[in-house]
């Protein structure tokens, strides 16, 4: 086994150690979601405070890890006999992106439960991380499906495994830690919500600390076993602490002040639900535990609020989180008042010691006042205005282009699908095959059998009774009976917007009102789990803003820079469109894509721009591209373009008008209807 790198030897991350070593103290906070860009030291810190943690005491030979002062009644491995327990050290599972349902929960074997009537289970990652760590990283893009099974596992401190009528239940606690980049996507609202913590991790921009950061690391992987002996004295000294921590933890008092500035912050700062409240108790409690205090003061508040309310407070994917410091300082202070000791609630008149972030980070780490996300603040992305006020051109932009338009305020929109049956990944907006759903049909299985088909499976094993020699009431089954139940979801999509920013989009109402439209449908593709790309087209050419990616917020970003000015090259844009989803099918053939066209259907520049655009749209055509285009035109007298245009994409034609969910019923239908005929 490699040695791990110290925990203790990690440069900075203050919020992120204090994170991990308060869940360490008291698993009930909820676990850590990490997020922040590559190369962070993320992943090294989870994996170094596993090293950290105090061994385990399980029973010997149980699968599940069993405590053998308090066996699980329920263990599938059980009961347990009384005896001494076995000390390991405490169980890291790491769980990858690409993992089955039966890899995490655990998988029965259908075909034992159904002829011998066996419960023959075999655990999955769940069982071994009982007591341990559970480690998702890029938890972002793990199947949804698998994050709920994951985060309920979580709340409810037991994994349940439902196969046609038989249950296994086993115990399931762990610390969980998630860690992400935000730039492949987000996760859901109401999943950033089941995690207790979460951190914003960067690296530093101070020389001195990123010089001590390459030394380390390079001390490190020259030679790993002498590196970390160098550390085992403070290694040594934080796992003590923790130990000392946990023996603290149910002596530790939340007086009724503390909770009323719990409950007053939660308020002040609009969170939903009250699992805020009860995760900031909780961490509060740990932190007094952890600084070595049997009350929690204000500050320890203040920081449970800045580690459990941030992720809590976004109400659209494009909302960063965060939390105004001066506002929480202001609630706390005014809702301060005075504790049962007759001392005022933020005042703390002891020694201090163990407040400080000390080895491993303490309840004083701050997050760093570091400039916010790139995007908006892209001076450089934007136009500049000169001395009179006119914009000047940008890069690849003409003499004409014009500065930003700021996005109309969002809409809710229609459901925009591909036609047919696929078998993509799994999400919410088309039809598709999948192993959730509604059951349609059965098949043999191909591989391991993970949904059965009862009623097909007895039909298939029925004829065969007698040959087979039955003589009990059991039906004689074998692996050739078993069917696969073929089951009919929805999956998700590559969504391309094919954005035109010429000139002839570029007055200021309604290129806001078309940044408005994409921004709405880039919600809806944030809402269906679909992946999205931005091609742009004006002046000379077109290029592609954003490669395709699951990060709806990004692409918002770069729609919210985009100048406008100059000719209308449709025919590049389109061309352009075409090669994405080239390189795309050989990348993910599975997931089908989604072309929305958002133009007026002119097209200027070069010799013969219209022909060019119509065979460049018949391209896409011819491989079945599904599209859509958004119908720009503006003006008493309308030439009626984008409908052509739509005619030769074999597509579907909309006005923003129509792009409402609340305008039309006939929508979906109608581009599905567009698929049907480009089949027929």
């Amino acid at each position: 086994m490699s040695t791990p790198y110290p925990f203790t030897a990690v440069v900075g991350q203050d919020d992120l150690r204090l994170a991990l070593l308060l869940n360490a103290v008291s698993p009930q906070v909820g676990g850590v979601l990490v997020r922040g860009e590559k190369g962070t030291a993320k992943s090294t810190a989870v994996r170094a405070l596993a090293a950290l943690m105090p061994e385990t005491e399980v029973v010997p030979g149980c699968r599940f890890s069993c405590d053998p002062a308090a066996p699980d009644p329920s263990c599938p491995d059980g009961p347990h006999e009384s005896r001494p327990g076995a000390r390991r050290p405490t169980a890291l599972v790491e769980l990858p992106v690409g993992a089955s349902e039966d890899r995490l929960v655990g998988a029965l074997d259908i075909e034992r439960a159904l002829a011998e009537g066996v419960k023959a289970f075999e655990p999955g990652l769940l069982a071994g991380a009982h007591r341990g760590i559970l480690y998702v990283d890029e938890v972002n893009l793990l199947n949804d499906h698998l994050v709920d099974l994951l985060l309920d596992a979580a709340a409810m401190g037991a994994s349940y495994v439902e196969r046609e009528g038989v249950s296994v239940r086993h115990a399931a606690r762990f610390l969980l830690v998630g860690t992400m980049n935000p730039e492949e996507g987000e996760l859901r609202p109401q999943l950033l919500d089941r995690f207790g913590l979460t951190v914003e991790v960067k690296a530093s921009r101070e020389p001195e600390q990123r010089v001590e950061v390459v030394r380390r690391r390079l001390a490190y992987d020259d030679a790993p076993e002498e590196f970390a002996a160098r550390w085992a004295g403070e290694e040594a000294a934080v796992r003590q602490r923790i130990v000392a921590a946990r023996e603290l933890l149910p002596s530790v008092r939340l007086g009724e002040g503390a909770l009323l500035q719990i409950a007053a912050t939660c308020g002040a700062f609009e969170v939903d639900g009250m699992r805020a409240d009860i995760v900031m108790a909780r961490t509060a409690t740990a932190l007094a535990a952890w600084a070595g205090r049997t009350d929690v003061l204000a500050e320890d508040v203040r920081q449970a609020a800045l580690l459990a309310l941030p992720h809590r407070r976004r109400r659209n994917p494009f909302d960063a989180p965060g939390l105004d410091e001066d506002k929480l300082d202001e609630t706390l202070e005014r809702f301060g008042g005075q504790n049962e000791d007759g001392d005022e609630a933020g005042n703390d008149d002891g020694d201090g010691d163990g407040d400080g972030p000390g080895p491993g980070g303490g309840p004083g780490g701050q997050p760093e006042p570091d400039g916010g996300p790139p995007g908006d603040g892209d001076v450089a992305a934007r136009p500049e205005a000169d001395e009179a006020g006119k914009p000047q051109a940008g890069p690849g932009g003409g003499a004409g282009e014009r500065a930003p338009a700021r996005a109309s305020e969002p809409f809710r929109t229609k459901v925009l699908s591909v036609p047919g049956i696929g078998e993509g990944a799994a999400g919410r907006r088309s039809r598709a095959r999948t192993d959730r759903g509604r059951t349609t049909g059965a098949r043999r299985p191909r591989g391991a059998l993970t949904k059965l088909h009862l009623a097909a499976t007895v039909r298939a094993a029925a004829p065969h009774q007698r040959v087979r020699g039955r003589s009990g009431p059991g039906l004689v089954v074998r692996r050739d009976d078993l069917r696969q139940a073929v089951r009919e979801g929805h999956e998700s999509n590559l969504v391309l917007f094919v954005v035109d920013a010429s000139g002839s989009m570029a007055a200021r109402q309604r290129m806001s009102a078309v940044k408005g439209a994409v921004l709405s449908l880039l919600l809806d593709a944030y809402q269906r789990r679909d992946k999205v790309g931005l091609v742009t087209f004006r002046g000379a050419a077109a290029e592609v803003a954003l490669p395709p990616t699951s990060s709806v917020d990004a692409a918002a970003a770069r729609l919210e820079s985009l100048p406008t000015g100059g000719r209308t090259p449709l025919a590049a844009g389109l061309l352009r469109a075409h090669d994405v989803l080239r390189v795309e099918r050989l990348r993910d053939p599975a997931r089908r894509p989604l072309v929305v066209v958002v133009t007026d259907g002119r097209a200027t520049g070069g010799p013969q721009p219209v022909a060019l655009a119509g065979r460049a749209a018949r391209l896409l055509a011819a491989e079945g591209t599904a599209s859509v285009v958004v119908d720009c035109e503006a003006g008493p007298v309308r030439l009626g373009l984008a409908g052509q245009l739509a005619g030769e994409l074999d597509g579907t034609a909309v006005t923003l008008d129509e792009l409402r969910a609340d305008s039309i019923a006939g929508l979906v239908r109608d581009v599905q209807g567009a698929g049907t005929r480009r089949a027929a």
